[in-house]
């Protein structure tokens, strides 16, 4: 079977550590872990894990970094127009072409009701520049997922259900393991969702705001 080489971008975060415990289990996948601190990803040093400290806004720390890549999964905190644009532009250049990139849910208004309003009230500032991040990927000519994750919290627990981009958003959290999880079918099954953004949630827990609120 034919070796996958994934490089996550944000290795560090909660997400991608949910998705790196489980696909260092497959050996069919080279993971490639980049993060501005490699300190904090030290405990996945392994043999089928290679690990780079870099700032994925500095485009010869990210175009060294995809040339061994054949999927890319970002999962990174603050300006995300600035890093899907970075992103897009070398992925376009480059070899891989599929991407997985972490925004938010409410980014298209799909959020209806109380829980909307709450949300919006919430994050709706930083709606705007994951919304752009979302714009700039899906005018790309990559293969992407987006991946819109209701708000989180730290269950142990995968318990999850999917909405596409045009449907309502359903229920008001899911644990980051379950996100996690996800991507990582995506990255063991490239084929799923593709061209997609996709609101991830569990089940069950629709209401005005999430439980721990």
């Amino acid at each position: 079977m034919k070796m996958k080489n994934v490089l996550i971008l944000g290795a560090s975060g909660a997400i991608a550590q949910h998705t790196i415990e489980k696909l260092q289990k497959d050996d069919t996948i080279n993971l490639t872990l980049f993060a501005r601190n490699a300190k904090k990803i030290k405990q996945f040093e392994h043999s089928n894990m290679q690990i780079v400290e870099g700032d994925v806004l500095n485009k010869s720390d990210l175009k060294e970094a995809l040339k061994i890549a054949d999927i890319v999964y970002a999962n990174l905190s603050g300006p995300m127009e600035k890093f899907a644009e970075t992103i897009v532009k070398e992925m376009e250049e480059s070899k891989p072409k599929r991407l997985v990139f972490v925004t938010s849910l409410g980014i298209y208004n799909e959020i209806q009701g109380k829980f909307g309003v709450w949300n919006d009230r919430m994050i709706g500032g930083a709606l705007k520049t994951y919304r752009k991040a979302a714009d700039i990927i899906e005018a790309s000519n990559l293969d992407y997922t987006i991946v819109r994750p209701a708000w989180l919290q730290n269950e142990d627990e995968v318990d999850y259900e999917t909405t596409q981009k045009g449907e309502d958003f359903k229920g008001t959290e899911v644990s980051r393991k379950s996100v996690g999880v996800y991507i990582a079918d995506i990255i063991q099954h490239p084929e799923k969702d593709s061209k997609a953004s996709v609101g991830v949630n569990k089940p069950g827990t629709e209401g005005d705001k999430p439980s721990f609120y």
